[in-house]
């Protein structure tokens, strides 16, 4: 039988094991590869669970109502919904040295075919495309916006719980692993539609978010901004006994000098599977060289969440970076969609704040 990644690399961490301490503590040595593994999913089944919103008619009108001001207005939510799409969701596959990720694409009806920005979506665990397009409702701001949306999909021969792998060190690597698939794939994109290529970017959910802060990290060339909602920053961990407790907020800091992450970050101060305190790591990593310190704003949802909002700007005074803190929010997607899995419809709308912070970054 074919071992899969995970175990794979659990399995070699135990030989590395063996060739320290000696004969003495094989056994040992294995059982604790493989409650490794095991040990990552549950948690990868449990990441995406801990804090589902049972979002009610209510709660869902509240989210499609226009934000509270603050002293910079956060935008109102889409005023269309996933039923009214007018565009095309298209399936494709991607296929490099590193393996094969199918995708979806959506293009709005509004794309005219002259240059688009294009936003690439990186979803959670246990999810795929549809139920991420779903959730976040991006694909109704695609609408006004006339951007094209890529949904990379990460397979369950890859993970079987369908996270990205942002563990893993070759994962990790400009041009090696998964972000070489999702870079590769967003390159095919570029080469096949219009694409205004000062306009790309990337954004993710939980382990998909900690991928978004990779693939911002590794191409910058590429990505011209970021979005990470409950992710995790670049580096973090380096095997499964390293993520499991950089979810819990002992992470690794990257040692990366001189870049700087243009990046909006959404994350939730009652988040149980990521730890806050990640959040706060992915702002601090893009704002490392900004000379001055952020400014802090607070805002409030009708009938929603209260957030904290701090803005850290750049010299020539456009925004650099953005910390979203919801207040009494879990790990779900903020001003989500009920149609899609994980979402708190409470908002503040972190689709329309990111696409927002997007369309400054270029």
């Amino acid at each position: 039988m074919k071992l899969n990644r995970l175990m794979l690399a659990q399995m070699r961490s135990a030989t590395r094991t063996l060739w320290r301490s000696g004969p003495v503590t094989p056994g040992a040595a294995v059982r604790q590869a493989m409650s490794n593994v095991n040990a990552l999913h549950r948690v990868a089944r449990q990441q995406m669970r801990d804090f589902t919103m049972t979002v009610t008619p209510s709660e869902s009108a509240s989210a499609s109502a226009p934000e509270a001001a603050s002293t910079s207005a956060p935008a109102a939510a889409p005023a269309a919904t996933a039923s009214a799409l007018t565009g095309t969701f298209i399936a494709g596959s991607h296929t490099n040295d590193a393996g094969t990720r199918d995708y979806k694409l959506y293009v709005p009806a509004s794309y005219t075919g002259g240059p688009a920005p294009l936003v690439v979506m990186l979803h959670g665990c246990t999810q795929d495309p549809d139920d991420f397009a779903a959730g976040t409702g991006m694909n109704v701001l695609a609408e006004e916006v006339g951007c094209l949306v890529l949904y990379p999909a990460q397979s369950k021969s890859a993970n079987p719980s369908r996270c990205w792998n942002w563990f893993n060190a070759v994962d990790q690597r400009r041009d090696e692993g998964e972000p070489s698939l999702i870079a590769g794939m967003t390159q095919a994109i570029m080469a096949t539609y219009s694409v205004d290529a000062s306009q790309v970017y990337v954004a993710g959910l939980s382990a998909g978010g900690a991928m978004a802060t990779i693939m911002g990290t590794l191409y910058p060339d590429l990505y011209a901004a970021v979005g990470v909602h409950s992710g995790l920053p670049f580096a973090s961990a380096n095997d499964l006994s390293s993520a499991l407790a950089a979810m819990k907020g002992d992470f690794r800091r990257s040692q990366l000098e001189n870049q700087s992450l243009p990046v909006i970050v959404f994350h939730g101060d009652r988040d149980t599977t990521v730890h806050p305190a990640n959040g706060e790591e992915v702002v601090a990593q893009g704002a490392r060289h900004l000379p001055q310190p952020g400014t802090t704003e607070p805002g409030n949802v009708p009938d929603g969440h209260a957030y904290t909002r701090t803005l850290y700007p750049a010299t020539d005074g456009t925004v650099q970076a953005e910390h979203w803190l919801v207040h009494g929010a879990g790990h779900a997607w903020s001003g989500g969609q009920a149609q899609g899995s994980y979402t708190d419809g409470k908002g503040p709308n972190a689709s329309r704040e990111m696409m927002r912070f997007f369309r400054t970054q270029r």
